[in-house]
């Protein structure tokens, strides 16, 4: 079982409203998954043969609004990490979050069970003299820092053309106003590159995180623009994997797209959007409460994917 991980910053499951974009704009990707549902609090618990949607905590049990820095260490490690701080914490992670990272990283536990493991993401120039100096200084995502020590390589804008990594706004729009010499893509085209790369590994990251900006901006136009996009290339992710092999998983670290009348995030609770064989998604909701259930899942699915034993009830703690 191959299973290709899309991370997006910032997206809750909100209601029925016009204020979520999820219901303004039309998502046909998405609706097809789930049946005609829209993507919604209201459609969770959603599964066919296409996909399931379940929900995720992202509060932690620690008081005030979640935010990126200890959502996505709570993902990335299996720990919770606002409850490790005593608080949220928004942005990158700290020094005690680094450590906890260094020792805990999603790639390195993955790698010391003998898989393979990729972050898909290219970067730009800049990147890679801090790179090359230790990453000195703060200002580093939890998804960089996880590639850092897991001892994974970093892509350049080089591996794009080459079909060996996707630029964190899908698409290289971003890439070509700064004058980069690089293709652009559709976001199907998007797609169809991150699952070639995913086919040479047995989990695949790749992160997106224009979602959150958008939410801070709360521009409604911005906001739709964003889920267009993304409805697009989840639904032909779907669309091109091999449910029999291949397993695609969504999912945040906490809401803030889905309400555009607020610039701060929300307490929503997040999704987890599977896609695959449905004997390897039924009964998840049993055992998946908040972020810190995902690696635990993760490495289960790695582990039982493609056997006939049913998963649910048997996830390790």
């Amino acid at each position: 079982m191959r299973l290709t991980f899309i991370f997006i910053d910032g997206v809750g499951l909100g209601g029925q409203e016009s204020n979520n974009p999820f219901v303004y704009m039309d998502t046909p990707g998405l609706s097809n998954l789930l049946e005609g549902k829209r993507f919604t609090k209201r459609a969770v618990g959603h599964a066919s043969t296409k996909a399931s949607l379940l929900s995720l905590d992202a509060t932690l049990g620690v008081g005030g609004l979640p935010q990126s820095a200890t959502g996505q260490a709570s993902i990335f490690t299996g720990k919770n990490a606002a409850a490790f701080l005593g608080r949220h914490l928004r942005g990158f992670p700290n020094n005690s979050l680094r450590r906890l990272i260094a020792e805990k990283s999603l790639f390195k536990q993955l790698k010391q069970l003998g898989y393979r493991v990729v972050f898909a993401n290219a970067y730009r120039p800049p990147f890679f003299e801090l790179l090359r100096r230790g990453l000195p200084g703060s200002r580093y995502s939890c998804s960089t820092l996880i590639t850092y020590y897991g001892g994974l390589p970093f892509y350049s804008l080089e591996d794009i053309k080459a079909g060996r990594a996707l630029y964190m706004d899908i698409t290289n729009e971003i890439l070509q106003r700064l004058q980069f010499d690089v293709p652009l893509l559709t976001p199907e085209q998007g797609a169809k590159q991150l699952v070639d790369i995913s086919r040479k590994f047995d989990f695949c990251l790749f992160e997106y995180f224009l979602s959150d900006l958008a939410g801070h901006l709360a521009d409604s136009n911005e906001a739709g623009a964003v889920v267009n996009k993304l409805d697009q290339f989840i639904g032909s992710l779907a669309d091109q994997i091999d449910p029999e092999e291949e397993m695609l998983i969504v999912t945040s670290d906490h809401g803030n797209l889905e309400d555009v009348t607020r610039r701060d995030h929300t307490l929503n609770r997040v999704p987890l959007l599977m896609v695959g064989d449905i004997s390897l998604r039924f009964g998840w909701d049993k055992d998946l409460s908040d972020l810190t259930d995902l690696l635990p899942m993760v490495k289960k699915l790695l582990e039982t994917g493609g056997s006939d034993k049913r998963l649910a009830g048997e996830m390790s703690t």
